[in-house]
């Protein structure tokens, strides 16, 4: 198996074409792109129709799904309402995940600016595993809870919690989104050396079948020194990072084969389509 890639929501140019997410795969595949990681962001709004056409589209056109649950999940939220609202939210995905054919939801961490990190993480694992029990207990338990490493300094997930997460249950992937970890480390994440600790971590912490399998999400973000993540940028930007090429050669070195999803800005597409060159020439070469 070999890395697959694809964008995350409605690029510029598809938008310009069609007006159904339904066309999304077929436009996809003309790419010669793979994956699409579609948007409940602001919540799970996903009509049996248009999950049964984009499903059918997706299967003949060879393109594979996944879900972003909404963004105001919060795992470690100090208010127990909003940690079973956020349960309630992850149901919701799973089951229009399970509608769209998809197996992979992505779910945002939740915050610690109240709370000592130590605390979120540790609201943060009772949630999820609550939510994980409630899926299974729905017939949901084939969808994978993939959460993700998020971009700004007050925010639960850098890339040690999400792998602690992770150590929950066997089936979750992390989500590695190198371009949250390189601004919440202020452009630390750019070069060969850091991503082979990343890859070295997930492998020591989850195992190698989960490096191997692992979810992502990559595009260049600006960054604040007070902040971290400021707003995504496209691969034009020459300012902020994180650079794809030296990922994508160590992708195809080690033999793995994850998911990428691209978030740039409007551009997610024609730089999804950048990185799997680059990485189909990494694989030749090796």
């Amino acid at each position: 198996m070999n890395a697959i890639f694809g964008p995350a929501g409605s690029p510029e140019g598809f938008l310009k074409k069609y007006k159904s997410s339904a066309d999304m795969p077929k436009y996809l595949k003309s790419f010669g792109l793979d994956a699409f990681e579609y948007q409940c962001g602001q919540g799970v709004r996903v009509s049996d129709a248009i999950a049964a056409a984009l499903r059918s589209e997706a299967e003949a056109n060879g393109i594979t799904l996944s879900l972003h649950a909404p963004y105001f999940i919060s795992l470690s939220s100090v208010e127990p309402e909003k940690r079973d609202k956020s349960i309630d939210y992850i149901l919701q995905s799973a089951a229009a995940a399970k509608k769209l054919g998809a197996q992979r939801i992505v779910i945002h961490s939740g915050s610690c600016s109240k709370i000592s990190r130590e605390e979120a993480l540790g609201l943060a694992k009772d949630t999820l595993s609550r939510a994980r029990r409630a899926a299974i207990e729905a017939g949901y338990e084939d969808i994978v809870f993939c959460p993700e490493t998020m971009g700004k300094f007050n925010q639960l997930g850098n890339l040690e919690e999400v792998i602690e997460l992770c150590r929950l249950d066997d089936s979750f992937l992390p989500t590695v989104d190198f371009g949250h970890l390189n601004a919440r480390t202020l452009g630390g994440v750019n070069s060969r050396e850091a991503y082979a600790d990343i890859l070295d971590a997930i492998k020591n912490s989850l195992g190698s079948d989960r490096e191997k399998r692992f979810h992502a999400h990559f595009s260049k973000i600006e960054y604040t020194e007070n902040g971290g993540e400021k707003k995504h940028l496209t691969f034009e930007d020459t300012r902020y990072g994180p650079d794809f090429e030296p990922l994508m050669e160590l992708v195809a070195k080690r033999g793995l084969c994850p998911t990428f999803i691209c978030e740039s800005a409007g551009t997610q597409d024609t730089d999804a389509l950048a990185m799997k060159n680059s990485y189909i020439s990494a694989l030749n070469k090796h």
